[in-house]
């Protein structure tokens, strides 16, 4: 499965994006999919993840009550809906898609497909 994320740009502290991750040569019926990003000089970081098994969803502490991911089988997409967005959200945000097991649900190396990455910046 090929993904393509997109969505990414410039907001102001407070504002929102919604990020999508599109699939192709594939169906996220089939995939847990997640969303990780990366700050410069920082290690990629696990953000949300939408569980195929379960059909829950997980976020890292720092988003809670702030992004909502979800998922459009139809459309093939799955998006990160981010409000409330402060200047330490800023990073490259990937989408990434595996099958993971429940206790590996937040480590990247989990994740078997990755899309290209979007460029998320929060001005202060």
């Amino acid at each position: 499965v090929q993904l393509q994320a997109s969505g990414g740009g410039l907001v102001q502290a407070g504002g929102s994006l919604r990020l999508s991750c599109a699939a192709s040569g594939g169906s996220f019926r089939s995939y847990t999919v997640g969303w990780f990003r990366q700050a410069p000089g920082m290690e990629r970081e696990f953000v949300a993840t939408f569980n195929r098994n379960n059909n829950n969803v997980y976020y890292t502490d720092s988003v809670k009550g702030r992004f909502t991911i979800s998922r459009d089988i139809r459309e093939n997409t799955v998006y990160l809906q981010m409000n409330s967005l402060k200047p330490e959200d800023t990073a490259v945000y990937y989408c990434a898609a595996g099958r993971p097991i429940l206790s590996s649900l937040r480590s990247a190396n989990a994740y078997t497909h990755w899309g290209q990455g979007t460029l998320v910046t929060v001005s202060s």
